[in-house]
């Protein structure tokens, strides 16, 4: 290793925090690390649990400047690591956890009928409040002789993982998409989501019933509008 590596690690385990190392790693690589993004290739072993230390104490900083007495109120004596460890561990693991392994299979039977998988129920939060968002996924897809066959059970895998973040239901969806594109190969994908988003249950207009559905479709869902039809009925039914 050179005396500029040398120099450059140096630089880099100097930083104290082992948020501002993971963030100067990404800057290095000009890389986006949005609020919806993965960045577990940029973790070394170890970091995730430096991390929720850190996010720990800084919880509890929160709930000082919201004048809440630590010392004192037994409920919320570990909140903030209890808060750590569930955005890093659970309910944001999508950011920080690589995706979860899917064993593919050539299309030996030739199959090109429409496949649809669904309901799949996901749990996510939007980035703009980290409220609940609860909701449900159909995916349709059309296969060929060239696409990869995966198990049902990697559809909800892959869309926990992709939900598993401060998202938009918008751009989940074409997260989503993207991901089964590239491990399906398929003619044709369609998805839709249909979801309850709790900062409009839970804040602002306090409206209990109002549910956002959006589609997504690729493909021969997208140039063939029976094909579409027919995904959009038989999910109605499935309703």
């Amino acid at each position: 290793m050179s005396m500029s590596d040398n120099s450059k690690n140096d630089d880099e385990n100097s930083m104290h925090t082992a948020s501002a190392r993971i963030r100067a790693r990404i800057l290095k690589s000009k890389k986006r690390f949005n609020a919806n993004d993965n960045i577990s290739e940029f973790l070394l072993p170890g970091e995730l649990d430096e991390l929720l230390n850190e996010v720990a104490i800084k919880m509890n900083g929160v709930l000082e400047s919201l004048v809440i007495d630590l010392a004192s109120d037994h409920n919320t004596l570990e909140t903030g690591r209890r808060v750590a460890k569930m955005y890093l561990n659970e309910v944001f693991q999508g950011r920080y956890k690589s995706a979860p392994p899917v064993t593919e299979f050539p299309n030996a039977e030739s199959l090109n009928e429409l496949m649809i998988v669904g309901p799949i129920t996901v749990r996510s939060a939007c980035s703009h409040h980290f409220c609940p968002i609860m909701g449900r996924i159909w995916v349709g897809v059309m296969p060929n002789e060239r696409s990869n066959l995966i198990g049902l059970s990697k559809y909800a895998r892959l869309a926990d993982w992709i939900m598993s973040r401060p998202q938009i239901q918008e751009e989940a969806i074409t997260q989503l998409a993207d991901l089964l594109m590239s491990k399906v190969s398929p003619d044709g994908l369609a998805v839709v989501m249909e979801a309850d988003h709790f900062c409009m249950h839970w804040r602002g207009v306090k409206d209990t019933q109002a549910k956002m559905v959006n589609s997504v479709m690729r493909g021969s869902f997208l140039k063939d509008p029976s094909l579409r039809r027919e995904f959009l009925s038989l999910i109605n039914m499935n309703h």
